[in-house]
């Protein structure tokens, strides 16, 4: 990795001194504010305290006093709101604040560490000092991602970046290809999911801080994992965003006269992020400068950009469509950065190259999967799976297309839904039994295999696994963890109290939490034991069912990376029918080749005339071989489930999935 870049804003260490800068519009002075020790003598820190622990606020503007406040410097201003200055003498490890207008001071909002909490000092990191040692990687090209998602402070009892370096060589033996990382820029409090982060530059301190990520991304690359990033570029959390103050409130949309685009321009979580209107070219640098510097300071080799549906820009070219096009100008021709989206709009745009017109994204995560198999699966029948009808149709359906709805009327929204993109390669395509969003929003953050027979969770698993599209798997979910993945927090006092009456009243329409006192049995999220409840136990790998599955997980990982008709993922590479109510089966590779046939059976016995189904049709004068059936008992299986009768029958007791072969005639060359 021999890409130059320099961050063009913050605390930037230099010979003799430090480089501050910082977009300040509406102010007419900026100083910065030193603690204790800015020369990065630690042992001078004595002044600073920890701002976590006690009269904590929520960062609506107001800025504070510190204890041990030092020297300010006054910034000279450049123009277009932006400050900036070198300050001799002072050196990696000091801390500082910024100071507006003569008053209250601030952290600075391109912080590289926040040491003491989202409030308190920024701290000076000269990122030259890390040694890495991955010249030579080049990143993981996306048609080769096997997706594994993980949240830091629950994958290990320790809950850090260095922890997690532990457990990398299982995770490349499991089959993975790419580690993501649930949003690590820093929040408030001790916990949390990530997406309240306000720090979007400081890794967060309670995972280790910056050093400790780097050696993380360094290590996975020597394991040759790919690490990838989930980005939040939609909303800012609730307590210690003082971007409003520093901006004079220019980081979100302003109010409209138009109350359509005051409509427009709201979000879930409040006004939009300014990225149309005045002031929001330096807003938007902000956030693509975020990017540059996960991929050139961190070397992360791709971000998932959160809740992109929820990235609200009117103007040309849209902030993804900018970003997608400087972070490739960014990076050299041979190495593998990829942009993956999380939206719920199934728009073939997002994914279609900038040269055609589209956004240019290299893959968004397609929910219609997750939600047909759920349905079908475990009966969800409440909330967004109203809109899904879970039979083996439509979930066939959904594997042919890649997503289920591409236009038709979406009843939960009484409009329609997505566009047609059948034709768009298939690794374009993220899909899922699990991830956080689908256990964790959740009222008991179950998991799939909470919730079904480990029979139909074997099958459901081979059918992600096999199949042509970019699978993602969460934490845990390769022994079918018995801990939840719960919603958690770690807000002060009033807004903690909020949050979890909050959380508690999301629920009241399903049937389940009607009644007010089930909703109150709802685990809160303030509380640490329900932080403690979604840790991983690893130790339960070892025992059954749950070490049956992770060598199911295993196998057919492996598979899927060594079987050449499944390293082929083109559209012509694939076909799937539904076989009677409950039952799929996916063919994987071409006519005149070796061919791979699933056959998954999520409930009840079932029969297969292979000869009946076109999907299922062996070419003339071949027939199939089981290679293996998941309910064999190395699985935890009872090893009777399937029955193979002359190559061309199959029977099939009960829930599982079979995977057979039809191999070439011998003497026969592939065409």
């Amino acid at each position: 990795m021999t890409e130059s870049w320099t961050l063009p804003f913050g605390a930037q260490p230099e010979a003799g001194g430090t480089r501050f800068r910082v977009w300040a519009p509406g102010h007419e002075r900026v100083d910065v504010v030193f603690y204790g020790g800015e020369k990065g003598d630690r042992s001078q820190e004595t002044g600073v305290r920890r701002q976590e622990s006690g009269g904590r606020r929520q960062g609506t503007g107001e800025g504070r006093q510190e204890t041990g406040e030092g020297r300010g410097v006054s910034l000279e201003e450049e123009g277009g709101g932006y400050f900036s200055g070198f300050v001799k003498g002072v050196g990696a490890g000091g801390r500082y604040k910024y100071r507006l207008d003569g008053g209250d001071t601030f952290p600075d909002p391109a912080s590289r560490c926040q040491p003491d909490g989202v409030h308190g000092p920024s701290e000076i990191v000269d990122p030259a000092r890390f040694r890495w040692t991955d010249a030579e990687w080049r990143g993981i090209p996306l048609e080769e991602l096997v997706i594994y998602e993980i949240h830091v402070g629950t994958f290990t009892a320790a809950g850090t970046f260095d922890a997690v370096v532990g457990r990398l060589a299982e995770l490349r033996d499991l089959g993975v290809t790419a580690v993501q990382l649930m949003p690590v820029a820093d929040f408030p409090g001790e916990r949390n999911w990530g997406y309240d982060g306000v720090d979007l530059y400081a890794p967060a301190r309670a995972y280790g801080g910056p050093e400790a990520l780097k050696r993380l991304i360094d290590a996975a690359h020597a394991h040759e994992l790919a690490v990838l990033l989930d980005v939040v570029y939609n909303h800012f959390g609730p307590e210690g965003n003082y971007l409003p103050a520093i901006t004079s409130g220019k980081i979100f949309s302003a109010p409209a006269e138009s109350e359509a685009k005051n409509d427009a321009h709201h979000t879930p979580w409040g006004a939009a992020v300014n990225y149309d209107g005045e002031g929001s070219g330096a807003v938007r640098e902000f956030v693509i400068q975020n990017a540059f510097y996960w991929i050139h300071e961190y070397h992360f080799d791709g971000l998932r950009l959160d809740a992109t549906h929820s990235i609200i820009d009117d103007s040309s070219p849209h902030l993804l469509q900018e970003l997608v096009v400087r972070v490739g100008a960014s990076v050299a021709p041979d190495r593998h950065v990829v942009l993956i989206a999380e939206d719920e709009r199934n728009e073939r745009r997002l994914v279609t190259p900038v040269e055609e017109g589209g956004v240019g994204l290299d893959a968004v995560w397609a929910d219609d999967f997750h939600h047909q198999l759920r349905r079908l699966a475990a009966g969800d029948e409440e909330g967004y799976f109203a809109n899904y009808s879970g039979t083996a149709e439509d979930l066939a359906e959904t594997l042919h297309k890649g997503w289920y709805y591409e236009g038709q009327v979406y009843p939960g929204h009484k409009a329609p839904r997505g566009t047609p993109a059948a034709d768009l390669p298939p690794p374009r395509f993220v899909h899922t039994l699990q991830n956080h969003d689908q256990i964790g929003n959740r009222a008991l953050g179950e998991r799939l295999n909470h919730d079904v027979d480990v029979s139909v969770f074997r099958a459901a698993s081979a059918l992600l696994c096999l199949g042509p599209y970019t699978p993602l798997l969460f934490m845990g979910q390769e022994w079918a963890a018995s801990t939840p993945f719960l919603y958690f927090t770690d807000h002060p006092e009033e807004l903690g109290r909020l949050v979890t009456e909050g959380r508690r009243e999301e629920f009241k329409h399903f049937s389940t939490f009607a009644d007010p006192d089930r909703r109150e049995r709802i685990p809160d999220p303030q509380a640490e034991e329900t932080f403690l409840r979604s840790r991983l136990r690893w130790e339960e790998r070892e025992l059954e069912p749950h070490s049956g599955v992770y060598t199911l997980y295993r196998e057919l990982l492996a598979l899927r990376r060594s079987h050449p008709m499944l390293r082929v993922r083109d559209r012509q590479s694939f076909d799937v029918a539904a076989l009677g109510d409950s039952a799929i089966a996916l063919r994987r590779g071409e006519h005149n080749g070796e061919l791979i046939l699933l056959v998954c059976s999520f409930r009840g016995r079932l029969a297969v005339d292979f000869a009946a189904v076109e999907a299922t049709r062996a070419p003339r004068g071949r027939e199939w071989t089981v290679l293996l059936t998941t309910e064999d008992q190395r699985f935890g299986g009872a090893g009777r489930n399937a029955h193979l009768q002359a190559g061309a029958l199959l029977e099939m007791q009960g829930a599982g999935a079979v995977v057979l072969a039809c191999p070439l005639r011998p003497g026969t060359a592939h065409q």
